[in-house]
C-alpha cells in the first residue's frame, strides 16, 4: 500500500495549482493499492466549500474534493485557516473535515510521499 499526502496552499480559483493538486489526488485515489489524503492550508480551504457556483466551462473544485472522498480519500482543512476566512465546517463538502496542525503533522508522518501544490 502506497500512502500519499497532497498539500494544497493556493486558492481554489485564480491559479491552477489547487486544481492540479486535486486532479492528481483524484487520479491516485482511483488506483488500487494507494491511500490518499489531502490537506488544505490557507486559501486552499476554499476548495472544499460545498455548492460552488462557477461560470460554464470552469472546473468545480468542490466536486473534485467530493470525488477524492468518494474514492476513499480523506480531506482535512486547517481550522485556523478556516476561521480566518469565515469558513464553517458545516459549509464544507460532505466528508471533508476541519483539522488541526497536529493532524497535518500526523498525516505527514503517515505518508510515504508528500506532494505540495
Amino acid at each position: 500500500m502506497t500512502r500519499v499526502l497532497v498539500i494544497l496552499n493556493d486558492p481554489p480559483y485564480g491559479t491552477e495549482r489547487s486544481w492540479n493538486g486535486l486532479r492528481l489526488a483524484g487520479a491516485l485515489a482511483r488506483r488500487d493499492g494507494v491511500e490518499v489524503r489531502v490537506f488544505c492550508f490557507g486559501d486552499a480551504v476554499g476548495c472544499a466549500v460545498a455548492g460552488q457556483k462557477v461560470p460554464d466551462g470552469y472546473y468545480h473544485l468542490d466536486r473534485m474534493v467530493a470525488a477524492v472522498i468518494h474514492h476513499g480519500g480523506q480531506v482535512g482543512c486547517c481550522g485556523t485557516c478556516m476561521d480566518a476566512r469565515a469558513v464553517r465546517e458545516d459549509g464544507l463538502v460532505e466528508g471533508a473535515q476541519r483539522a488541526t496542525l497536529e493532524e497535518a503533522s500526523e498525516w505527514t508522518l503517515w505518508a510515504d510521499k508528500v506532494v505540495s501544490f
